[in-house]
């Protein structure tokens, strides 16, 4: 685990022009059993001439832009292959390792999701190990470790119900933001963001039919940030995290970012949601009178409810007090 740490901040350290720094760079322009055996992950490969673009997040500017927070679908066309064909050899260890000593914590497979996840090991090209079973609920199981030990984003699949309504079936979530995937069972997208204030008021007559005309090989990504007291990946409830506390100490505060695709799946209209985290110390936002500007602007016009529900209002009063320059 301190490995995988020392990593993380070796890549916020490092200058965007570098190899390692890839996943804070951007483009331009845009508009969280039984244990088979650890399986190789095969990247995706293509000739030369049909190569993906790389995965390249928002940039911190784009995450903090001098505008008021808000509520709002920033959305840009994406590639599922290259969002999730990074993969970092410190980080995969350590979810090989939280899927070996709790996977039951970590999957979520019930007995309606085989076929969503074969079309996301098809959409991947990714060969799955002998599973071990002839019993469809242990294989599928067991198919989903080994997504979750080869790929370094997490991933949820939704599939559609009897009256075309997207319910969460499926998925590998080792590093998530103080959630349990096993929660989620079932529950609908508007389910899902009824627990956090505003959204569903503000977005959820735009969410539903934007994933309705999700097209397959048309996905889209997007990011959103909170922040955090501890640099590590794995926020799940049951680990009992530090949390931000009262004084604030910015030496010890984290900007986490969740950079997410949407991807519909051809066959059975489901959908693939991947998680991607990146964990950015707040001093580097607040040594940079740009991204300053826009993160205290963003908390100062944050609704208190939406600062709570991120866990943010203990060191809200100290967060609102931080000077302009």
């Amino acid at each position: 685990m301190t490995r995988a740490i020392f990593k993380l901040r070796h890549h916020e350290d490092t200058a965007e022009t570098g190899s390692n720094a890839k996943r804070l760079t951007l483009a331009e322009n845009h508009l969280a059993v039984t244990i088979p055996a650890i399986p190789v992950f095969k990247a995706v490969r293509f000739p030369q001439a049909q190569l993906p673009p790389p995965h390249m997040p928002f940039t911190l500017s784009e995450l903090f832009p001098d505008e008021d927070y808000r509520f709002h679908l920033t959305l840009r066309r994406g590639d599922v292959a290259a969002f999730f064909s990074q993969p970092d050899s410190a980080v995969l260890a350590e979810r090989r390792a939280w899927l070996t000593a709790d996977p039951d914590r970590y999957v979520l497979a019930d007995s309606e999701s085989h076929d969503v996840v074969e079309e996301m090991e098809e959409m991947l090209r990714f060969s799955s190990p002998s599973v071990g079973s002839v019993d469809t609920a242990v294989a599928t199981r067991n198919r989903l470790v080994a997504l979750g030990s080869g790929l370094e984003p997490d991933f949820v699949l939704l599939r559609r119900d009897s009256d075309a309504v997207l319910r969460v079936r499926a998925g590998v979530v080792c590093f998530p933001s103080w959630w349990a995937l096993e929660e989620k069972r079932g529950q609908t997208v508007d389910t899902i963001h009824a627990v956090v204030p505003g959204l569903n008021t503000s977005l959820g007559s735009v969410i539903t039919p934007f994933l309705d005309k999700l097209k397959p090989g048309l996905p889209y990504e997007r990011s959103n940030w909170g922040l955090a007291a501890t640099p590590e990946l794995n926020l799940h409830p049951a680990l009992q995290r530090p949390r931000l506390q009262a004084p604030l100490d910015v030496e010890q505060t984290w900007v986490r970012i969740e950079d997410q695709i949407l991807a519909a799946l051809p066959r059975s209209r489901g959908l693939l949601f991947g998680i991607a985290i990146r964990v950015v110390p707040l001093r580097r936002l607040l040594d940079e009178s740009s991204l300053r500007r826009g993160f205290l602007r963003a908390i100062r016009t944050m609704p208190s409810e939406l600062a709570e529900y991120k866990g943010m209002k203990p060191v809200m009063r100290d967060l609102l007090a931080l000077p302009d320059i």
